[in-house]
């Protein structure tokens, strides 16, 4: 009885046992449409027959690719942020997706800038074929340096005039009117900001609050710091209620820096005997899963982070190709529940 034919090892084992091209072999595993549907299948059960894979690093190497896109997140505003933060999650779930369904991984690195060459170290490292930030942070100026000469580059943030990098996201200072309209409309004029105001984001919602007060003949709201690492959060915000009360200042509206602080804004001042929202009404920013499940219910800024993610990712991949992909800023919506 004759010996059975070796296993194929190689594209060209497989290729000549389908009587194709190697090239052609390539692609049908790769599931490339310009292989006609009865080559292709003809191929794969040769490949399940004799258990054979495509090398995907020798492909990568070839194509001088890695098939790993980078996202980081510069942390020079605030170190003890952690990655856990429900913001973070929920972006990053969002552009995984998207990644995911591109048949890229992810490289993920939370940063603590100590000079400015960190995002150059990351795009200089040959370990990624392109990086994705969350959020601009304190580093604009290293970004823009960067976004100079590295095309593939993407940031989750605020778009300014002049701006050289790419940047998707949100027009903070509309949401910050909104939610100022919003507690006006309600009666409310005793306001604050409840947030620091160190990054562009924070600074032009806040920026958005002081244009509606004064619109309406209000004095500027009180800028209140808290911090956005979670286990600083509460007691700023308790120190932040107690200093007010102290100087006999009383006000009915705050509107918060982020969906976690307003929260945690609530939860201070429910324990601290004030109700919301009939003592104080309270705004958030994002409109986190977590929003809608608060007690009360959390009226807040809407940023579509799926829609965002989907457009950071289309534009990164449209310059991994050589082309200048513009930003995007998208509106916010008010999302009014109960707490406002």
């Amino acid at each position: 009885m004759a010996d059975a034919s070796p296993p194929a090892r190689t594209l060209k084992d497989i290729a000549r046992l389908a009587g194709v091209s190697p090239g052609t072999v390539s692609r049908a595993l790769a599931g490339k449409s310009v292989v006609n549907a009865e080559t292709r299948q003809r191929i794969e059960a040769l490949a399940a027959e004799h258990n054979f894979q495509i090398n995907q690093m020798a492909r990568r190497l070839r194509a001088q690719r890695t098939g790993v896109i980078g996202i980081a997140i510069p942390l020079g505003h605030e170190r003890r942020q952690r990655l856990s933060d429900p913001f973070f999650m929920t972006l990053l779930g969002h552009l995984a997706d998207e990644l995911a369904a591109r048949d890229h991984d992810v490289m993920l690195s939370r940063i603590i800038p100590d000079d400015d060459d960190w995002l150059s170290r990351i795009t200089r490292s040959g370990m990624v074929d392109g990086v994705v930030l969350i959020g601009q942070s304190d580093q604009l100026p290293v970004i823009e340096a960067v976004a100079e000469t590295y095309l593939p580059l993407v940031v989750w943030g605020s778009t300014m005039p002049g701006q050289r990098h790419c940047a998707v996201g949100v027009d903070n200072r509309l949401g910050g009117r909104l939610a100022g309209e919003h507690l006006i409309a309600g009666g409310r004029r005793r306001i604050a900001f409840m947030g620091e105001i160190r990054t562009l984001e924070l600074t032009q919602r806040h920026a958005g609050l002081c244009d509606t007060m004064s619109e309406a003949g209000l004095p500027p709201p009180h800028q209140l710091d808290v911090a956005l690492a979670p286990e600083l959060m509460p007691d700023q915000i308790q120190a932040n209620l107690a200093r007010l009360r102290d100087d006999g200042v009383t006000i009915d509206g705050i509107v918060a820096a982020s969906d976690m602080i307003a929260l945690a804004t609530m939860t201070a001042l429910i324990a601290g005997g004030r109700s919301v929202p009939g003592d104080v009404a309270v705004t958030g920013f994002d409109d986190l899963p977590l929003a809608e499940r608060a007690i009360p219910r959390l009226t807040t800024i809407r940023q579509d982070l799926e829609a965002g993610a989907a457009a950071m990712i289309a534009a990164l991949f449209a310059r991994l190709d050589g082309r200048a992909a513009p930003g995007l800023e998208m509106p916010p919506r008010l999302i009014v529940r109960d707490s406002a």
